[in-house]
Formats: C-alpha cells, sequence, structure tokens
C-alpha cells in the first residue's frame, strides 16, 4: 500500500496500459485460431476466451467507461450553470460562444489540410488490393438545419438521460443566466449549485483511482482482439495518419497557442499527459471531459467560466482527429479505386468535413457518418470505408487524444483572450504534477 501511494497516479496508468498491451498480445498468441482453449484446474476447465477476455477484461473494462460517463452530464450541466451565473456580463456568452466555434472550425479545417497534403506526399493506397467483400451501409446524416433544431430541447430532464449534450449546453445555459437575473433566489440557487459543483468534483476524484484497472482491463481485451496483420497490410495508411496527428497536436497546436496567446507551448503539452492518456485508453472524448475539465481549469489555470464552456462543446463538435482520418482516407480510397481527385475536389473535402464536424455533433459513429458524407461529396465509393474499418480502432485512441488536446488549446486561447486564464497556474510547475495531487479540493481552495 505505501509503494502504491508513492507511485503517482500517470506511473500507474502508464503501467496499467503496458501491462494490458502485453496480456492482450500474449492471449492472442496463445489463442491463435482456437478461442476455445482453457487453463485446467482439475475439477473444471477455465476458458481463457470466456472467462478473462469476454469476462474479466471485458465487465472491467466497461464498469470503468460507464463510471467516467455516469459524471458527465451532472459534471457539465452543473460546472457550465456555476460558470454562467457568476457572469457578470451576459454579452460574454456571445463571444465565448463566437469565439470557440470559429476556432474550433479552424482547427478542424488545418487537420484535414494537413492530412489530404501528407497523404498527397506519401500515397498510402498504392499497391493495397481492393477486399471483393468490401462493404459500408452508411447512415443518413442529419443536416445543419436539424442540428440547430435540435439543440434546443423539448424536455430537458430527457435530454440528460439521453446524453445529448448540445442539448444539455443550451439548457443549462439558460438556467444560469435566469439564476443570474432572478436576485436574492439565483444567489441562494447559485450557492446550492456550488456545493454541487465541490460534490461532483470529489467524485471524480475518487473514480480516479480505478483509472488503472480499468486501463488494464481496456488495453488487454484491445490488444487481445486486435487483427496486426491487418496493420501490417495498411501500415503505409496507419503509419500516414499517425503521423498527421502527431504534426497536429505537436506543431499546429503549439503554433496557435504561441501565437494567439504567448504561451509556451511546452508547459501546456507537459499538463496534458493524464488527460491524453485517458482519452487514448476509453476512446472517448465524453468520457474523458471531467478529467479534461480538471487539467484546463487546475493545472492550466483556465476559469471554470470558460473551461465549463468551451470543453464540453468541444467534445460535442471538435474533431480534429476524425477530420485527419477523413483526409488520409479520402486520399487512400481514391487511390485504391485508381479515381483521380482535382484540386476543387480536396477543397470540397475540406469544406465538407469541416462543416459536417458540427452538422453531425453527437450523432453516434459520427467518425464514419462524416466519411460517407466526404466520399459522396466527391463521387467515391462509400464501400472503401469497408477496407479501413479494421485498423480504425486504434487509429481512434490516438484521435481522441488530439481532439482532447484541441479542447484545452481552444480553452487556453479564449480564456487568455477573455482575461480569464491564471497565468501563473499555467507556468506553476507544481500544476504539472499528477492528477491525484491536483484534485485534492481542500488543498486547491486553501491555494485560491
Amino acid at each position: 500500500m505505501s509503494h502504491n501511494k508513492k507511485m503517482s497516479l500517470t506511473t500507474r496508468i502508464m503501467l496499467g496500459m503496458v501491462l494490458g498491451v502485453i496480456l492482450g498480445l500474449l492471449i492472442q498468441t496463445i489463442l491463435g485460431d482456437k478461442p476455445e482453449v482453457a487453463i485446467p484446474l482439475g475439477l473444471f476447465d477455465l476458458p481463457i476466451k470466456g472467462f478473462f477476455v469476454d469476462g474479466l477484461f471485458h465487465i472491467g473494462g466497461q464498469i470503468f467507461i460507464a463510471s467516467l460517463k455516469m459524471l458527465v452530464v451532472p459534471l457539465v450541466f452543473i460546472s457550465l450553470v456555476v460558470g454562467t451565473c457568476s457572469l457578470s456580463d451576459p454579452k460574454k456568452l456571445g463571444r465565448l460562444g463566437g469565439k470557440s466555434i470559429l476556432l474550433y472550425l479552424s482547427t478542424t479545417a488545418i487537420a484535414i489540410t494537413v492530412a489530404i497534403s501528407l497523404a498527397l506526399l506519401i500515397s498510402p493506397g498504392g499497391g493495397v488490393a481492393i477486399p471483393t467483400t468490401a462493404t459500408f451501409d452508411a447512415q443518413q446524416a442529419p443536416t445543419l438545419a436539424q442540428v440547430i433544431i435540435g439543440m434546443f430541447p423539448t424536455n430537458p430532464i430527457n435530454a440528460m438521460a439521453s446524453g445529448k449534450m448540445l442539448q444539455v449546453i443550451v439548457f443549462a445555459l439558460l438556467f444560469g443566466i435566469a439564476m443570474a437575473l432572478s436576485g436574492d433566489a439565483g444567489k441562494r440557487c447559485a450557492k446550492v449549485f456550488e456545493d454541487l459543483n465541490t460534490v461532483v468534483l470529489k467524485l471524480v476524484t475518487l473514480l480516479m483511482n480505478l483509472a488503472p484497472y480499468g486501463v488494464f482491463c481496456l488495453m488487454a481485451k484491445l490488444f487481445t482482439t486486435i487483427e496486426m496483420d491487418l496493420i501490417v497490410e495498411l501500415g503505409k495508411y496507419f503509419l500516414v495518419v499517425v503521423a498527421a496527428l502527431l504534426i497536429h497536436a505537436f506543431v499546429n497546436y503549439s503554433i496557435m497557442l504561441k501565437v494567439l496567446t504567448g504561451l509556451s507551448p511546452l508547459t501546456f503539452l507537459a499538463k496534458m499527459k493524464d488527460a491524453c492518456m485517458f482519452a487514448f485508453s476509453t476512446s472517448s472524448s465524453s468520457a474523458t471531459m471531467p478529467v479534461t475539465l480538471e487539467t484546463a481549469t487546475k493545472k492550466l489555470g483556465a476559469h471554470n467560466s470558460v473551461a465549463s464552456f468551451t470543453v464540453p462543446l468541444g467534445a460535442t463538435i471538435n474533431m480534429d482527429g476524425t477530420a485527419i482520418m477523413q483526409g488520409v482516407a479520402t486520399v487512400f480510397i481514391a487511390q485504391v479505386f485508381a479515381v483521380d481527385l482535382t484540386l476543387s475536389d480536396y477543397l470540397m473535402v475540406i469544406l465538407t468535413a469541416t462543416l459536417a464536424s458540427v452538422g453531425t455533433a453527437g450523432v453516434p459513429g459520427v467518425g464514419l457518418i462524416m466519411l460517407a458524407m466526404v466520399l459522396n461529396q466527391v463521387g467515391l465509393p462509400v464501400e472503401g470505408i469497408a477496407i479501413i474499418m479494421g485498423v480504425d480502432r486504434l487509429l481512434d485512441m490516438t484521435r481522441t487524444a488530439v481532439n482532447v488536446t484541441g479542447d484545452c488549446m481552444v480553452t487556453c486561447v479564449v480564456a487568455k483572450s477573455e482575461g480569464e486564464l491564471d497565468i501563473d497556474v499555467f507556468n506553476d510547475a507544481d500544476a504539472a504534477k499528477d492528477l491525484e495531487e491536483n484534485m485534492d479540493l481542500e488543498k486547491l481552495s486553501k491555494k485560491a
């Protein structure tokens, strides 16, 4: 126990991730083409796949994901209400919304431009055989008008129960504004929400202790079932997507942060390690949102009134990682099917993917829906998606880490422009320590 306390949260999560990967690959090697392999225990045989892969690993991983998702709606709603009702200038909401959406769309456009350029340079689709069984059933994407109308909930409770984040955000904003304009009654409600916010953050702290075990289970199951031969076969495509993601995360975000705020990109990236690790292991911006909010406010110094707005919005509409996948996939599929795309086609891809990041916000399977829209726009066969789906699960993990990094970068830029960024906290080396040291609410309140 004493050794466990000394070991940092980041170290424990990394250890869980590495051990999970090793165990998963080991089990995959043992099972091979015989999923019925079992461990003889005398009175009965213990099936490896049934007990470990589909049992312990699956249950442990899903409990971890569920525990994180459980926090999303209450954390976003309560935090956003607290931040909104504390705003002295109602016009500030309009500025926050305008700046955030503009920045998120800009980063998405830059991301897909980099992806297409890199893919054209390397040509990942050269020499890849077309599988004769490649099929993909493209779902219909909602129009931008439908999404805008759907942002306003007819039943806020149902929106929270269904996890419709855009509706939750809109209702929380309206509720917070109403509280701010309600005089003494609003002040009494505000104190209740502030106490609720403290309790929810403490719950986040408690559930973070599950992280190393949850990550271990997720990685063990993933690498037991992942088809490594597909990664080798589509190696060029895989590497181009990863390279584009790394360039966007480390170069594009760093340049934007430095130019727009003057802050140190190295300090920013160093403080993103915990949030990125959670994002990588969960493959969900929504599930990572509690950690992203903590990182933005406690480590990067963004005021809660800004972070509680930009982070949930980013988790919903910021799809830089998905845009990169779409850019590379479009070039890849065009090369596989020997279709020549013109410059105007590529410009249309950039425009379609950028606008679709808002138009398909909150839709399940949004990445593939967006890609189907893009392919249809330039006349490429949607069946090409089936070729890349085999390696998409692993790439999705990296994409989510990039998306979360983008959420925090935009949060810093918007907070700095509004004078709501604590530079001392951002530059404080102690604030870059692990989440467990930064999420002690009593210590944080004393520091404040």
